[in-house]
């Protein structure tokens, strides 16, 4: 190694040589980094932006840094030009050449900045610094430097460009679909004011509108950094709000969907309905009338009182059909969700009224048919013609055929007969004790 230069020890030519070769290594690198940067589609994106907030900030540092950055590399070019040059005049360089070539490859160079903030290394320019008009660098130093500010810079225009390339396209998708859902929520009548899902429309309609101009305004403030750093392999485009926006838009689709049902099916819910409360009504009715025939028919017995028809039901009925009439369907669907939950109560309970009114009839009706089957039997065994068993059975019919019927006094009748009977019965057949009973 020769003597001590003025940056250190003189180069060989061979250490020249190997510098020369690993810095147009490098050079090419970095020429091929930066050409890329300038025509990053992010890059461009955001030279023609209106920027706000936090990307506003964050890309005026990284124009200062690809300023830097390209000041950089003017000058690495130039002093590796020149050591190109002066490499290539002898093919066995002198001394002084070498010494030359030692302190183009080796020594410090001047990086002219001249602005006020950048983003650079900690051993660079600073944003928290005043203005540096230079920096004295050597060409290792510089590379570095060049490293570093374009890794800043890329993590500007590439996260800004992930989120431009995620986020927009699918609100506008989202507003296509909310656009689709509002024609089909005025056709059912869902406005804002007279439907709770107009007013999430309004709402979810507000919130596209301006997150979309946020995102295109400040789309770093919809970046969810990991590790550090905003590159698109440490981070991910922030969709919280517009997944928020688009769940709220299902609920409502969902809802229009149930009124469309509504309006596909109300003429058939309402023939429906109007069976039941027909149904109803005409099983009140038949209870009215049994009731004044047991009234008639039955002594000393509780008949319950039977209701008149539901008129409230037949009222929401009529009120049901004026909507449909004026397509209202957003006030129809509740409307016969619930008639048609209370129809087939009234259904029921008229049913159950009719089986409260008819009971002593029913009572009635056992009765007579024990007293002709204990009849039956008497005959089958040859005892029809029974003094005691003739009287007793004229007794339990005249009171069962008889009007108004005493069911106590008539029931009491047939289990004398039935006794009697019973009594006849056991000298004549062997019974077993099941039919003794």
């Amino acid at each position: 190694m020769g003597p001590a230069g003025p940056t250190g020890p003189v180069m060989s030519r061979e250490e020249a040589d190997r510098a020369l070769e690993r810095l147009d290594a490098e050079h090419e690198a970095v020429e091929s980094s930066l050409l890329a940067l300038q025509d990053h589609a992010g890059r461009r994106l955001l030279e023609g932006a209106q920027l706000s907030g936090v990307t506003a900030h964050r890309w005026a540092q990284a124009e200062a840094a690809i300023t830097l950055l390209w000041n950089g590399f003017e000058t690495y070019s130039r002093t590796l030009e020149s050591a190109r040059e002066l490499r290539a005049r002898r093919r066995w360089p002198s001394r002084d050449d070498l010494t030359e070539l030692t302190r183009l490859l080796r020594g410090t160079l001047t990086v002219s900045g001249g602005l006020t903030g950048v983003a650079a290394g900690a051993q660079g320019m600073s944003l928290t610094e005043g203005p540096r008009l230079a920096q004295e660098l050597t060409l290792g130093q510089l590379v570095e430097r060049m490293n570093e500010w374009y890794a800043q810079a890329l993590d500007v225009v590439a996260a800004a460009d992930s989120v431009w390339s995620a986020l927009p396209a699918r609100i506008d998708l989202l507003a296509a679909e909310l656009q689709r859902v509002r024609s089909l929520a005025h056709s059912v009548g869902v406005r804002p004011g007279e439907h709770p899902a107009g007013d999430d429309l309004e709402r979810t309609t507000a919130e596209l509108t301006a997150l979309r101009a946020e995102v295109v305004a400040d789309p770093l403030a919809f970046w969810a950094s990991t590790g550090g750093s905003s590159a698109p392999g440490g981070g991910r485009p922030d969709t919280t709000r517009y997944d928020a926006a688009a769940r709220a838009l299902e609920e409502v689709r969902r809802e229009i969907d149930a009124v469309l049902t509504v309006r596909q099916d109300a003429e058939q819910r309402l023939m429906k309905l109007r069976d039941l409360l027909t149904r109803a009504d005409r099983t009140l009715a038949e209870a009215r009338s049994a009731r004044g025939e047991v009234l008639a028919k039955i002594a000393a017995s509780e008949v319950p009182a039977v209701s008149g028809p539901p008129t409230v039901l037949q009222e929401q009925l009529a009120t049901a059909a004026e909507y449909r009439r004026h397509a209202q369907w957003h006030r129809l669907s509740p409307l016969l969700e619930s008639l048609e939950r209370r129809a087939e109560d009234e259904l029921e309970r008229a049913r159950a009224q009719l089986s409260a009114v008819t009971a002593p009839l029913a009572v009635r009706a056992e009765l007579r048919g024990r007293l002709d089957a204990y009849k039956a039997k008497v005959a089958q065994h040859g005892m029809a013609e029974d003094r005691m068993l003739i009287e007793r059975y004229d007794v339990a019919r005249r009171m069962l055929w008889s009007a108004p019927c005493d069911l106590r006094a008539a029931e009491d009748a047939v289990l004398r007969y039935q006794q009697a009977a019973r009594e006849v019965l056991v000298p004549g057949q062997r019974q077993t004790g099941a039919e003794t009973q």
